[in-house]
């Protein structure tokens, strides 16, 4: 712990003689004004010794304490002990950023995983450094900048090479005087701290103390890593707290330093997953976004060059792009994992290249080649007891949310201190601190989901560690969480693939087991009467693609019959409908695309222009551009069920699915596009195609259809091929001339039984055609809806005159509030006529 009692100013003042130090204080009357800061009251000043002062001032102004003291030595014409504080403060400074230089180079050397000279690195990544660089130094005041990508792409290498030459006097040198690198991940077991006690935690012995650091915080720049693994919730609006020195619960500290209320003159710089982003994203002030991509081309052969050498690094990298893989090793992490996989083999003089189309088989193939390094000649028994002590380590972790493991944690699960160092010389494990992680979080994962292949019924029975059920309810019921991953493997594990590369080295896994009591449990899902729900089916989807196996797969998927997905993005969206087309059974999808998967000109609104033009590589129109999304769905044998509520369709879109929708092989029956954003236009091209389609059922609620709109509708209603029965058009901008198109309509259509027309600005006039219609003996409506269409009890006698001529209408949906006394009267005398068949009102 440093010291943070003000000794270092106190010494300072020790030099002032009585007479000076007398001028001190009167002085430091009017210094606080200079600050825009409250006096402290004559009385306590006139009196303090000058320790008591130091207080004085360390208590009031904890951050301007030394500026203060230093204009004060001056005006009392002591300018040497000026210049002496403020070298002293520089030596203490430069002191810190040398043991930052020192343990970051290591971390750099050790644990970074990048095995290329700092040279070849910068070229990888000398757009995003630029960007740092720009971010940070452009600004005087506060920033807040955030580090996304994917898992395994290099967000946390990044940052501790922004660190490191930050230490090194390389970056941001006039920028900051303290910068703090936190792996938050490692917090997870601290209930309680406070932002002075994690601070101190960096400190080397002799530091300038806490007071001195932080009087200046607009110098300070903290860099928190790691928090798709944080167990806390930092989603806190209250209870925030602004003091550095109090000690609170973990959550608080970090949400309050994340929400600018502690510390808010000082930077951030977060790394943030697909897991943590959309939840701390919206709790930060303006952060500026750095998006870490995957190796290029030009990347990767400068990587396996600097990792092999130029000739071999060249061989390697024009097999890989012979064998269509260079695209697996565009994430930094998988191409370690490669490079060291190849390096290995190369040494034991295998020349044979690795095969890998699915993580499950990467991550295995890397395990199994560490292994036979390191345990060549030891029997399959003897290796499956070290494996499985590695991966109830792993799986016990991810229950307790614990990443970071101590030597107890090692003892516990069967760990010696020789399988340690093994664990670390292969590279599963690396020394955090005095602590113990695996040499990456994805790892961690990996062996999680292995511990259910090998564990077996005579094991001891760890309570804190969850069935392969209870596993399965945290991938389907949460949103995408490091448990995702964990599914996705166990998937890719349970194949035939996993089982013959793990059987020489560990002999027979239990994958026929694994796979039978998943599809117990997904059975369960599926039927009707169970209380639990396949909350989000594209989690299951994504753990399907690393299962290769199609008679599998298809098994998955034809367990379920309806689908409620929510598309975020292309990638989910490629995913879902790829193994949608397997399906023969499914008979109701409910799918909603957000509006970003569409997009097609950049809107800031969804994201900023590089994120957009890097999805665009992926996008809808890349693709599903000619509508084979829609063809695809819509030629599932059994689908009658179609729902895309609140997905936004250009025209081009509804051609795409209007166009499957005329297929014969298409069964849709029931189709829901309400909130689509449909245009009078679109519109158009929906009542052409419903001529001749077997859609009875259409919802276009929500949308600016317009009288325009309804003017298709109706012709498609007068065309003797049209089946529809049920027409939804609330909320769609009409007025009463609508009603005039749909008084035609109703007269001659065979078929339409029920007709919405609720939230539109009908009028009286509007009702009044459509009493006409329902008085003509052709109409065979059963059903309309009147409610907030603006009409009056002016139109009630010629509502009650529907009532008792039209044979066929048995529900009336109106708005009570604008019908005044006369207009119910009306219409209690129809209800009590004879001749009216009305059930519902």
């Amino acid at each position: 712990m440093v010291d943070t009692s003000g000794y270092g100013l106190l010494k300072h003042l020790r030099k002032l003689s009585d007479g000076e130090f007398w001028s001190f204080k009167e002085l430091l009357r009017k210094e606080p004004e200079k600050f825009k800061l409250k006096p402290i009251s004559w009385m306590k000043i006139e009196n303090a010794s000058k320790e008591e002062l130091v207080m004085l001032l360390n208590t009031h102004y904890p951050k301007q304490a030394w500026d203060m003291a230093l204009s004060l030595f001056l005006q009392v014409n002591r300018e040497d002990l000026s210049i002496m504080a403020q070298k002293k403060r520089r030596y203490k400074q430069t002191k810190y950023k040398k043991f930052m230089k020192t343990t970051f180079q290591s971390i750099w050397t050790l644990e970074s995983n990048i095995c290329i000279p700092d040279r070849s690195y910068h070229l990888i990544v000398e757009h995003q450094y630029r960007k740092l660089q720009n971010i940070f130094d452009s600004e005087s005041e506060p920033v807040t900048a955030v580090v996304t990508g994917p898992t395994g792409e290099g967000k946390t290498v990044f940052l501790r090479k922004a660190m490191l030459d930050w230490a090194s006097g390389i970056l941001w040198q006039n920028r900051f005087q303290y910068v703090f690198f936190f792996s938050v991940l490692s917090l997870n077991n601290t209930t309680e701290l406070s932002l002075a006690e994690l601070i101190s935690s960096k400190l080397p012995e002799s530091s300038e103390t806490l007071n001195d650091i932080l009087s200046d915080p607009k110098k300070i720049l903290f860099i928190l890593d790691g928090f798709d693994y944080l167990k806390f919730d930092l989603e806190l609006r209250t209870n925030l707290c602004n003091d550095w020195r109090k000690i609170l619960p973990t959550q608080i500290i970090l949400s309050s330093l994340l929400q600018k209320i502690m510390l808010p003159e000082s930077s951030l710089l977060l790394e943030l997953g697909h897991i943590s982003l959309p939840k701390i994203f919206p709790l930060l002030q303006y952060p500026r976004d750095i998006t870490i991509q995957g190796f290029s081309e030009r990347c990767l052969k400068t990587y396996f060059i600097s990792f092999f050498n130029t000739e071999k690094g060249i061989e390697v990298f024009e097999n890989l792009k012979s064998n269509q893989m260079l695209k697996l090793c565009s994430n930094p992490y998988l191409c370690w994992m490669f490079c060291s996989c190849l390096k290995w083999q190369f040494d034991r003089e295998e020349e044979a290249y690795f095969q890998a189309k699915t993580d499950s088989v990467f991550f295995t193939s890397f395990m199994v080649s560490a292994f036979k390094s390191a345990y060549a000649s030891n029997p399959p028994k003897q290796n499956r007891a070290q494996l499985k002590s590695l991966c109830t380590l792993a799986v016990e972790g991810m229950w307790k949310q614990l990443f970071v493991f101590d030597s107890e944690d090692l003892r516990r699960n069967g760990i010696s201190e020789s399988d340690k160092a093994v664990w670390l010389r292969m590279k599963f494990l690396q020394n955090h601190d005095n602590h113990i992680v695996f040499y990456h979080p994805t790892l961690q994962l990996y062996f999680a989901s292995m511990f259910y292949f090998l564990k077996q019924d005579k094991d001891t029975h760890v309570p804190v560690i969850g069935s392969i059920p209870q596993l399965l309810r945290k991938i389907y019921a949460r949103d995408h969480t490091q448990w995702l991953q964990i599914g996705i493997f166990l998937f890719g594990l349970a194949t035939e693939q996993v089982a013959s590369l793990l059987k020489p080295y560990f002999g027979f896994i239990q994958h026929r087991d694994v796979r039978q009591e998943v599809m117990r449990y997904l059975k369960s899902l599926s039927q009707r009467e169970c209380c639990e729900k396949l909350e989000r089916p594209q989690n299951l989807f994504a753990c399907l693609r690393d299962n290769k196996e199609e008679k599998f797969v298809r098994e998955v998927v034809d367990l379920f019959e309806e689908i409620t997905v929510d598309i975020t993005n292309s990638h989910v969206l490629s995913i879902i409908a790829n193994h949608l087309q397997k399906s023969s059974k499914l008979k109701k999808l409910h799918l909603h695309i957000q509006k970003r998967v569409f997009l097609e000109i950049h809107d800031p609104e969804y994201s900023d222009s590089e994120t957009f033009t890097q999805d665009k590589k992926c996008s809808f129109m890349t693709n599903f551009g000619d509508g084979s999304l829609f063809h695809t769905l819509l030629q599932l044998p059994h689908l009658k069920y179609l729902n895309l509520y609140g997905t936004n369709l250009s025209n081009s879109r509804i051609e795409n699915l209007c166009s499957a929708l005329r297929r014969s092989t298409c069964k849709v029956e029931e189709l829901l596009l309400g909130k689509c954003d449909i245009s009078s236009e679109a519109c158009g091209i929906i009542a052409t195609s419903l001529m001749n389609s077997k859609v009875k059922h259409l919802s276009l609620v929500e949308n600016p259809l317009k009288n325009k709109g309804v003017m298709s509708l109706c012709e498609m209603l007068k065309d003797p091929s049209c089946v529809l029965e049920t027409l939804m058009l609330s909320y769609c901008c009409l007025t009463f001339i609508a009603c005039g198109h749909l008084y035609e309509a109703l007269v001659s259509n065979k078929h339409l039984s029920l007709l919405d027309l609720g939230s539109n600005f009908l009028e009286d006039t509007g009702v009044n055609l459509l009493c006409e219609a329902l008085k003509d003996p052709n109409c065979i409506l059963k059903e309309l809806w009147l409610d907030l269409c603006k009409f009056t009890s002016d139109c009630c006698e010629d509502l009650a005159s529907a009532l008792t001529t039209c044979k066929t209408l048995n529900s009336l949906n109106l708005d009570w509030k604008t019908l005044e006394h006369s207009g119910v009267v009306a219409l209690c005398e129809a209800l009590n006529h004879k001749k009216c068949n009305l059930k519902m009102l």
